[in-house]
């Protein structure tokens, strides 16, 4: 008889799950929510608000300089502009710009006189028109003159018949003035007659010159155009060979070496400038700026337009240099350069650099710096460069201000300077 074997107690049929260990089990849930949690804080770490990086500029005490900056130019203090004299055909100018002239002696040009202009057909029809004219009116006159001459032998033949009768009372003491008197009369009217012809004549050569062409004497009929002053031609208007005008601009002259500095500055800075101010004149082309002083500030401005389209009205300030060095000397007429014109100035003030300060309203603010916090704190603000303003309330000296802080930073807000660790 066949024993049957039972299986053993442990084993499990095929169909059966198999049962995982409870440590296991904890170990996968744990896993779980670690990555969760991780997740989350990641999450939160990233929306975590962290300090805006900014720069700091420190408040302190120093001197401090206002200027007015603008642009100018170079200029001649003396120039002259060569006119022609009188009309005429001017020979060509042989200076060139730069060249030296002595005062009474350079010759800047001639002038000579200029050819007779040529006739058209219809001009050339009225001269000899007026030529045949003025020959009939010399004829007109030739034979009122003889009939003047004629009278005048009759009133001389009465008056001599007169005065040979001596006898008293054959002649009344009127007539022989009244005769006398006719016998002068005609003298006179023959002489005025000769005058008439005489204007007569010079008419007619007026006319027959009209139609003629004569060559142009120059010998000693030129006019020679001088230098009024010793110095260097710098510029030349007219250099070719032509007809010119009385007044008619030739060239300019002036002194290269005596030059003053022309800056056309925006009227309400030119307000605070005056007399005397000192003067800084950079970009001339030299590595340090040259000394100048304010000698005039005209009384009048004008209207300029800007690069932006914009009306200005500006004003023309004068300057003249102070020790010229001899670097300088090569600066010319017209050259660029940049003007800063000292209008305020103190030894010692509270100054901040101006980027760190901003309007709010009619109020000026600024950041300051206080353990890794920007508090929001309103000042008072005096005279400023451009770079540095000084400040009159609010600020103490070492103070730390933020410079050009941007739109997130808001007062109390959490801010790190750049490069700290």
């Amino acid at each position: 008889m066949a024993t049957q074997v039972s299986p053993p107690s442990d084993a499990s049929a095929p169909w059966a799950s198999k049962r995982v260990p409870i440590g296991k089990h904890l170990v996968r849930r744990m896993l779980s929510w670690l990555g969760i949690i991780a997740l989350v804080a990641l999450v939160v770490w990233g929306l975590w608000p962290k300090p805006v990086i900014i720069e700091t500029g420190e408040v302190f005490r120093s001197a401090l300089t206002v200027r007015v900056s603008e642009e100018g130019k170079t200029r001649v203090r003396n120039r002259y502009v060569m006119a022609a004299p009188v009309a005429g055909k001017m020979r060509r100018v042989m200076l060139k710009p730069g060249d030296a002239v002595e005062a009474d002696k350079t010759i800047l040009t001639v002038i000579e006189p200029v050819a007779a202009p040529l006739l058209d057909p219809r001009a050339r029809a009225q001269a000899e028109a007026v030529v045949s004219m003025q020959e009939a009116a010399r004829k007109k006159v030739n034979e009122s003159l003889e009939a003047a001459r004629t009278m005048q032998k009759r009133a001389d033949s009465e008056r001599d018949r007169i005065r040979t009768v001596k006898s008293e009372g054959m002649i009344s003491m009127s007539d022989r003035e009244r005769i006398d008197a006719e016998a002068s009369v005609k003298a006179a009217e023959v002489r005025a007659m000769e005058f008439s012809l005489q204007v007569t004549e010079y008419e007619l050569a007026q006319a027959r010159a009209v139609l003629e062409r004569p060559d142009t004497i120059t010998t000693g009929n030129l006019v020679e155009v001088k230098s009024p002053v010793r110095g260097l031609v710098l510029r030349v208007m007219q250099e070719s060979e032509t007809v010119v005008n009385a007044g008619m601009a030739i060239l300019e002259i002036g002194d290269p070496t005596d030059i003053e500095i022309e800056s056309e500055i925006l009227s309400r800075d030119a307000v605070a400038i005056k007399p005397g101010d000192s003067v800084d004149i950079e970009q001339w082309g030299g590595a340090t700026p040259l000394k100048g002083r304010i000698r005039r500030v005209e009384p009048a401005a004008f209207t300029k337009i800007s690069a932006l389209g914009v009306e200005e009205q500006r004003v023309i300030v004068l300057s003249d240099l102070i020790d010229t060095p001899a670097a300088a000397q090569a600066l010319g007429d017209r050259y660029r350069v940049e003007t800063r014109v000292a209008i305020w100035h103190s030894d010692d003030v509270l100054i901040v650099p101006s980027g760190a300060l901003f309007r709010a309203g009619n109020e000026w603010k600024t950041f300051v710096y206080r353990n890794g916090r920007a508090r929001l704190t309103l000042i008072e603000a005096g005279h400023s460069d451009g770079r540095l303003t000084e400040v009159l309330k609010g600020l103490q000296t070492g103070d730390k201000v933020l410079l050009h802080p941007p739109d997130t930073v808001k007062d109390n807000a959490q801010v790190a300077e750049r490069g700290a660790k």
